[in-house]
């Protein structure tokens, strides 16, 4: 974590209000082309406010744009500002009147629901919606720009107010977890199950949190490295594993696995250790084509293969949960960097052996 700023004994240093300092956004160009460069000031819709961005998580995603300059199939084509896990307060409230007053802490729920008018799906699972869009995104041209940004303007819509006493920088998880929270309500009532979590990263960690928080009996995590299990025990599993030691994972024979690795050899682990009759919850992202697994296995298990895609309405529930301690985060937030060192905190991300989430300062 950065060092505090020093001053001499008995002085202090004012800090600068957020309307002082240069508005600075991290921008993604290409591949392995970041940048931190000043941005114009935000000028919002009728609809939009301004928010002064106080923490924002580094995701999976925003390593992708960073290093191969893609998400998947989302390819970036021109400069966009990365970013969607983040929170802040509001400096300016929207001009007709809707979402929260200035002043507000807030976190932000990145997705923008669009039905293309063609394309089939069950309008209550809005986060199904065939051409909504998510910030900080290069699937659609002109690309879905981000709010890694000291202020930014965003729709008053995806704003939701903080209660008193929770701090911004524990309120910064709210985004992942809602994406893990969204991922075990997919697997069903877990109260009192038998559950495995594949892969020990920011959002398994939080998913293995989510199952502890919804009363699951006993929550097992697996991972190839040390210290993401150390923070699973943290979290409250009771059992950890080498994800090497494939024979100790099948046998454990969970009712429930989050497979959240999004690795090919996780999927072919959580078929094979899933017991007869359980469920699967694909969170995760698997890579784009087909994917060798045993599907037979879930054949003649009865298997219930489930897939996980963002999230819509959990949010309010995990803001409630973390505010009142039910949830716990703080030991997936592992590294702060201030913005202008988002260069250093994206190393720092990349790096699963000594990192989970990793926050850039505003």
């Amino acid at each position: 974590m950065s060092t505090p700023r020093q001053t001499r004994p008995g002085t202090s240093v004012p800090a600068p209000s957020d309307a002082d300092l240069p508005n600075l956004a991290v921008i993604a160009h290409a591949a392995d082309d970041l940048r931190v460069e000043q941005v114009p000031e935000p000028e919002p819709a009728p609809d939009e406010a301004v928010v002064a961005i106080a923490y924002g998580g580094i995701c999976g995603s925003d390593l992708h744009y960073w290093t191969h300059g893609a998400a998947g199939q989302s390819i970036l084509r021109e400069p966009m500002v990365l970013g969607h896990e983040v929170v802040g307060t509001v400096l300016a409230a929207a001009a007709d009147g809707t979402g929260p007053a200035a002043g507000t802490p807030v976190a932000v729920h990145p997705a923008t629901v669009i039905d293309d008018g063609v394309t089939p799906w069950p309008h209550e699972r809005r986060n199904l919606s065939p051409a909504g869009t998510y910030l900080g995104s290069a699937a659609r041209t002109p690309h879905t720009q981000g709010a890694f940004a000291r202020r930014t303007a965003l729709p008053a819509r995806m704003l939701r107010p903080l209660p008193a006493g929770l701090e911004l920088r524990l309120a910064a998880a709210v985004e992942p977890a809602s994406v893990a929270w969204h991922g075990v309500e997919r697997a069903g009532n877990v109260r009192g199950v038998r559950a495995l979590v594949i892969g020990a990263g920011p959002i398994g960690l939080l998913a293995a949190a989510v199952l502890v928080h919804h009363g699951a009996a006993e929550v097992a995590v697996s991972d190839l490295a040390e210290a993401p299990l150390a923070r699973a025990r943290e979290l409250g599993a009771s059992t950890v594993f080498d994800a090497r030691d494939a024979e100790g994972v099948t046998a454990w024979a969970p009712e429930v696995v989050i497979e959240a690795s999004g690795s090919v050899p996780g999927l072919a682990t959580a078929i094979a250790a899933a017991r007869r009759g359980g469920t699967v919850v694909m969170l995760g992202l698997q890579r784009a084509g087909e994917v060798p697994v045993e599907i037979a296995t879930a054949i003649t298990r009865e298997l219930t293969l489930v897939g996980s895609f963002r999230f819509d309405a959990e949010i309010d529930s995990v803001i409630a949960a973390i505010a009142d301690g039910s949830l716990a985060v703080a030991p997936v937030l592992t590294d702060e960097f201030p913005a202008e060192d988002a260069l250093a905190a994206f190393a720092r991300a990349a790096d699963a052996q000594v990192s989970s989430k990793v926050l850039l300062r505003f």
